[in-house]
């Protein structure tokens, strides 16, 4: 019954407190709300209305940015405030004192500058500046497009490629473009900053006495032909009369003269041309070397080649190359992202005339057959095992003449149990897929499926095969190539056809100048891993793709540590091999020969690789690799002894540490 009520205890009814009215207990709710709010709004109004700001992932994203740039200013701050021989006494602490400079050492000697010197650059190494552009270049008139920071590489890539591209069918300027070579000391002293070429040599010079009157950058265009430079930029010209305006402004004191790398083959070139008759020579007489040149010291100089150059042309790639594509082949050569790295670059480069100078000279006479190579078998350590201790060294007969192969077995397979389909007479066709899509054009598009397979049916190739290879697979760029470089050897050096240019950069097809005072060294460094041969694989089929690479699944393990990464290795300077920088000096030119009439007398000056102790010493002092060579002090203080006007026997001779003369016995040539 609802009327009645149950009534409660008075203990019960006086233990609770009566229970507030339902509005009440709303408004005590609403009283710490209002206050709070209120409270908020007097703080709102105290910060000029602005809302409290939240700390943002942008807020971290400045707050390091601000605190790196902090760090940042206070280390350049620092760096300037310290005493200049700070670092100088950091390093002396950590690897003992530091000797001389060579320029220091000598000038203490009282050897002061005597001879002009003439620097004539390699591959790459010279500068290249804009005159001339389409639109896509606007605002880099005389800017380098090649050298320094490189900045414009990575800002336009695609304007960058097409301007330092060359015509596929003339080797010249394309239509609307203008690329020429830096001129002065300044075009190849650093190829990028902080990346010395020349510069450590020029300085040393500077110690005894040299200045710019007396040095002279011969720079030239490297990308197109010898001759070229001529036809297009007068370079050659420009070389000889600045050699004759060094000489008679110097007291009749002749030059010397330091090409490096390709700079070798070039200035050898040169001396065929400045005495040849115009107008495809210099006009300078039989007798303008004899009275103009005292030395010439030739750093690195792939006189017979480089097997770097095969794979250049064929696969774009080298060691280092190699290895990235196969750890991210769809970055640098399949169509992803649409960038085509080596699709590009390959475009590029195989416009490039003068890459050819550089492929193996002489054949299988020089570089070995099938079944035999001058090296016969190598020791590929690191360091040249010495004092005739061979425990822990390995050596085995390695294959070096056969400079490309399809397969690790075919490389070290007998000969006789090779199956090799000739390739020459294949039919080209059955384009590539969507050859006809794809955005960067090379001559394997045209190979198709059918040439692509011959070429790899073949097996192997020799030096001797190799350019029928080249003109199989690239004829446009061997099709300008035979205009102007030959790498056979003569059979009568007195047939009028050698008097063509073409022959002038090859040292077996040509003569020494008639000079016998002046002197002819090679210096190079040994003691490194260079490339000699190379295991290939077809690659997958794909769009707009090179169809070879090389197989850096190739390894000989401990049985064979000549070859690691598909490569197979030699002595030499981590690009020249011994047996192409040193074989002409030590055999082709020492005493009078066919190719040396005059009898010039040759020096061979090897250094030993000595990586620098530790990061502080930079790239080392005692370094023979193949640029880092040109701060070898070493190898500066014998320039700069015959600069002031030492002669080689004063020098010592001969200084050896490969197996250089060894292997030139091996050599049956006819000298």
């Amino acid at each position: 019954m609802s009327f009645l009520r149950r009534r409660k205890g008075k203990a019960a009814s006086d233990s609770e407190p009566p229970s507030p009215p339902i509005g009440d207990e709303s408004e005590k709710e609403k009283e710490p709300q209002t206050q709070k709010g209120q409270q908020q709004k007097q703080n709102h109004k105290k910060n000029g209305g602005e809302k409290p700001h939240k700390w943002s992932c942008v807020d971290s994203c400045c707050w390091f940015i601000g605190f790196i740039c902090s760090i940042w200013w206070l280390l350049l701050f620092l760096y300037n405030a310290m005493p200049a021989s700070f670092p100088q006494y950091v390093t002396e602490a950590i690897t003992g004192p530091m000797t001389d400079p060579p320029g220091v050492k000598l000038r203490k000697e009282g050897l002061t500058a005597k001879h002009p010197v003439v620097f004539v650059p390699g591959i790459v190494t010279g500068g290249l500046e804009l005159w001339e552009g389409h639109g896509c270049a606007d605002g880099l008139f005389r800017k380098r497009l090649w050298g320094g920071t490189f900045g414009e590489l990575y800002k336009r890539p695609l304007c960058w490629v097409e301007h330092m591209s060359l015509d596929n069918e003339t080797g010249l300027d394309p239509p609307g473009v203008r690329v020429r070579p830096v001129s002065g000391l300044v075009a190849a002293d650093y190829f990028a900053p902080g990346y010395f070429v020349w510069a450590v040599l020029i300085a040393n010079l500077a110690r005894i006495g040299y200045e710019e009157k007396t040095m002279y950058m011969a720079s030239y265009d490297w990308r197109i032909s010898f001759q070229n430079t001529e036809v297009r930029d007068q370079t050659l010209s420009r070389i000889k009369s600045n050699i004759e305006l060094m000489v008679a402004t110097n007291g009749g004191n002749k030059v010397v003269v330091i090409p490096h790398s390709m700079g070798v083959l070039y200035f050898l070139h040169f001396m065929k041309w400045v005495e040849a008759p115009g107008p495809m020579g210099g006009g300078g007489g039989s007798d303008w070397c004899a009275k103009h040149i005292k030395a010439v010291m030739n750093i690195g100089g792939p006189f017979l080649g480089v097997p770097k150059a095969i794979a250049g042309i064929f696969s774009m790639e080298a060691r280092d190359i190699a290895v990235a594509r196969a750890f991210a082949p769809g970055v640098l050569d399949k169509d992803v992202f649409g960038l085509q790295t080596l699709q590009h670059m390959m475009r590029m480069t195989r416009t490039w005339d003068a890459t050819m100078s550089m492929i193996p000279k002489g054949g299988d006479t020089i570089w070995g057959g099938l079944d035999w190579s001058p090296e016969g078998y190598c020791n590929c350590s690191a360091k040249k095992v010495k004092n005739n201790d061979t425990n822990g060294a390995v050596e085995k007969i390695v294959n070096y003449g056969r400079i490309v192969s399809f397969g690790k077995d075919v490389a070290e397979a007998d000969s006789s149990k090779i199956e090799m389909i000739d390739f020459r007479d294949a039919v080209k066709g059955n384009y590539l897929a969507n050859a006809t899509q794809c955005d960067v054009w090379t001559e394997y598009h045209e190979m198709g499926v059918g040439g692509v397979k011959a070429v790899a049916d073949y097996k192997v190739y020799t030096a001797g095969s190799i350019l029928d290879l080249f003109h199989f697979v690239a004829p446009k760029l061997m099709a300008r190539g035979d205009n102007h470089f030959s790498y056979g050897i003569a059979d009568n050096l007195d047939d009028p056809k050698y008097e063509h240019y073409k022959y002038w950069s090859n040292p077996l097809e040509t003569k020494l100048p008639n000079a016998p005072d002046m002197e002819i060294y090679s210096m190079y460094g040994v003691g490194i891993p260079t490339e000699r041969a190379y295991v290939y694989k077809l690659t997958p089929s794909a769009e707009c793709y090179i169809p070879f690479q090389i197989d850096t699944s190739a390894e000989g393990g401990s049985e064979d540590p000549c070859l690691k990464g598909g490569i197979f290795s030699t002595d030499g300077d981590e690009t020249v091999p011994v047996l192409s920088a040193g074989f002409m000096c030590a055999k082709g030119w020492r005493g009078k020969t066919r190719f040396n009439p005059a009898g010039i007398p040759t020096y061979i000056r090897e250094y030993d690789h000595a990586p620098p102790a530790n990061l502080l010493e930079g790239r080392g002092t005692q370094s023979g690799a193949h640029v880092d060579i040109m701060g070898n002090f070493a190898l500066i203080e014998d320039v700069l002894r015959v600069a002031a006007g030492a002669t080689g026997e004063e020098l010592g001779g001969d200084k050896v540490h490969s197996d250089i003369f060894k292997w030139s016995e091996r050599i049956n040539l006819d000298l």
